[in-house]
């Protein structure tokens, strides 16, 4: 009967073990990743969605490790599948972030910073533009089917990547590297409204000490937001080829994350 009990309490642990872990890295990723993440979504669905994908992907993996729930090894491993459930939410949420900087650069150079409104996907207040360029960015991801592609990566990670695996096997420096990309990326992204931008104030710049006596200030604000509006809305038109790079530059750096 002893034996019995024993083989039970092992199996059981052992089951636990097969969705805990997916569920721990599924639930921090969807935490901070985009679209899953919004603060407009309740914790208990964020939770619900990690707990069914864990418990689909469960048979389908490999065995993971059997330990003791209460156990040191267990609270080091939780601690392991939060870190890169939650370094995979960043990654993905660096594409977001690319067109949120990029709405802030134009919002600057077409006079537009001090219209902001409320985000409530992070309870702070962003620039009108940015706002745009962020419902924008978030329609094309759902559109090119962003989620399920993100969310394959994230089943993939846990074969390439197993619970269990040591941390020290993370290669690193492609994700630090997308820090550095993402404010070259919005920069490209927004080049055009600059360098045209820049050409109005130089304009603007030029008139004002051909003609003192034109108000270039009551003149020059209209102006810089109409052509402002306009280099924004010629930008806009390529931006899902660009961004379908950006796409892909992310998950190559996630592909590459973990080794084969």
């Amino acid at each position: 009967m002893n034996s019995l009990l024993s083989l039970s309490a092992a199996e059981l642990t052992a089951w636990l073990g097969q969705w805990w872990w997916p569920f721990v890295r599924i639930g921090a990723a969807f935490w901070v990743m985009p679209v899953f993440g919004d603060g407009r979504i309740p914790v208990q669905v964020r939770l619900f969605l990690a707990f069914v994908i864990s418990l689909l992907i469960a048979p389908l993996l490999k065995d993971m490790p059997a330990l003791d729930p209460f156990s040191v090894g267990a609270l080091v491993l939780t601690l392991e599948q939060l870190l890169f459930g939650l370094l995979f939410g960043l990654c993905i949420q660096m594409l977001f972030m690319v067109m949120t900087m990029a709405g802030q650069i134009l919002s600057m150079q077409m006079g537009l910073a001090m219209a902001v409104m409320n985000d409530p996907s992070n309870g702070d207040t962003a620039p009108i533009v940015s706002q745009i360029m962020l419902i924008f960015c978030s329609l094309l991801f759902l559109g090119l089917n962003g989620h399920l592609v993100t969310l394959d990566v994230l089943v993939q990670s846990m074969r390439s990547w197993p619970p269990g695996s040591s941390v020290y096997s993370l290669d690193l420096k492609g994700v630090i590297g997308l820090f550095g990309w993402s404010i070259g990326a919005s920069l490209i992204l927004t080049l055009p409204a600059v360098v045209a931008m820049l050409m109005v104030n130089l304009t603007f710049g030029v008139l004002n000490r051909t003609a003192p006596s034109l108000n270039i200030f009551s003149l020059g604000f209209p102006m810089t937001l109409l052509l402002g509006l306009l280099t924004m809305a010629i930008s806009i038109s390529g931006v899902p080829a660009r961004y379908l790079d950006l796409v892909t530059h992310v998950l190559s750096q996630l592909r590459a994350l973990t080794p084969a």
